[in-house]
């Protein structure tokens, strides 16, 4: 059963879509912000705790927005690349952006898959946003579709 509260309908709605404009960049640019910020480049972050995963492994990102992230494991290698997010706009613009990764509606407390579906879920900048009494529900619901590593 989908969790709707007013944090949820803020972000889907016009908050969500403000939140996106203003953080759109492409991969290139986000590369260079995480040089500038934190010294090493967003896909230099990732090979650190991914880099010896094998790149068949089932990924899930919760909260992918326009998929950055995940094109940043693309350029890893890895094939089989998914993410969710509750903001339509977010999904519309990552399906313009990426290609071979299944980007679709959804949110952290009802992730549409089967139960250990994936090899490794994770989350970047989206805890954060979600109200304390309500972050368990989200860990659970993570937890649930992760066959091993989150």
């Amino acid at each position: 059963m989908r969790d709707v509260s007013f944090q949820s309908n803020n972000w889907e709605d016009k908050f969500g879509q403000e939140y996106t404009n203003r953080n759109k960049m492409s991969l290139r640019d986000l590369e260079k912000l995480y040089k500038k910020n934190y010294g090493m480049k967003r896909t230099e972050l990732n090979k650190l705790f991914l880099g010896k995963f094998d790149n068949s492994k089932k990924i899930l990102e919760v909260g992918s927005n326009i998929g950055n992230q995940l094109l940043c494991l693309q350029e890893m290698g890895f094939k089989n690349l998914y993410g969710i997010e509750p903001q339509e706009y977010a999904v519309q613009l990552s399906k313009k952006s990426t290609k071979n990764i299944n980007i679709i509606r959804g949110d952290v407390f009802d992730i549409p898959f089967k139960d250990k579906f994936f090899n490794i879920v994770f989350t970047s900048g989206v805890l954060i946003h979600i109200h304390p009494q309500k972050i368990r529900k989200a860990i659970r619901e993570i937890y649930r579709c992760s066959n091993k590593y989150i």
